[in-house]
């Protein structure tokens, strides 16, 4: 379970880290870098934004798992900025399955093509895949949805090699964590159930 903590003060985190929680999400490059300098080491950052390339060297350093890789271009930035660190970023390509425009992700095709040029970059892991359902009141809808995705995973599962499995498939939020469970996810994002409602800046 990832906490989705984004514009959610330090304290609040600290409070669920002191509960035994250990991996976080965030979805702005700036909000991640200030709270990972202010709260323990330890803590499994995840980025579950849109991430913009030219932000990526910001949290090369530190990040744990980056969910939403939705171009090959952004994958390609994330090996170099891994390769001047000298680390491995683990990574999930984020496809689209939702019916909203405004969501991120890739085609079939695309996915396809990642996976290909991934096998040569050495410096990031594509652990699974990531997807957001519609936002919808139709749970047969969001069901076929979540089922698109798992078909997609096991579709394209990677051989796994030595610190890099295929094992992660993360779809599912506060409304429909527990549909998404039952549709084969491994990794599932909260953060209302734990944080209550967000509160946004005007």
């Amino acid at each position: 379970m990832v906490a989705v903590s984004k514009t959610k003060p330090a304290e609040d985190i600290r409070e669920l880290y002191e509960a035994g929680q250990r991996d976080f999400g965030e979805n702005y490059v700036q909000e991640l870098a200030d709270k990972q300098a202010a709260l323990p080491e330890d803590i499994r950052w995840h980025f579950i934004g849109h991430l913009q390339s030219n932000k990526v060297k910001f949290i090369a350093p530190f990040v744990h798992l980056i969910h939403g890789v939705d171009s090959l271009k952004l994958l390609k930035e994330i090996d170099k900025q891994a390769g001047k660190l000298n680390r491995v970023i683990k990574v999930l390509l984020q496809v689209h399955i939702a019916r909203e425009e405004t969501k991120f992700g890739m085609d079939e095709a695309e996915l396809e093509a990642a996976l290909n040029e991934a096998r040569s970059l050495a410096h990031v892991c594509v652990g699974g895949l990531m997807g957001m359902a519609s936002f919808s009141s139709d749970m047969e809808l969001v069901r076929g949805e979540f089922r698109s995705l798992k078909a997609l995973f096991d579709k394209y599962r990677q051989p796994s090699v030595p610190g890099c499995e295929w094992n992660m498939l993360s779809m599912g939020m506060s409304g429909d964590y527990t549909m998404a469970i039952e549709e084969g996810s491994t990794m599932v994002r909260i953060g209302s159930l734990l944080f209550g409602e967000r509160t946004y800046k005007k």
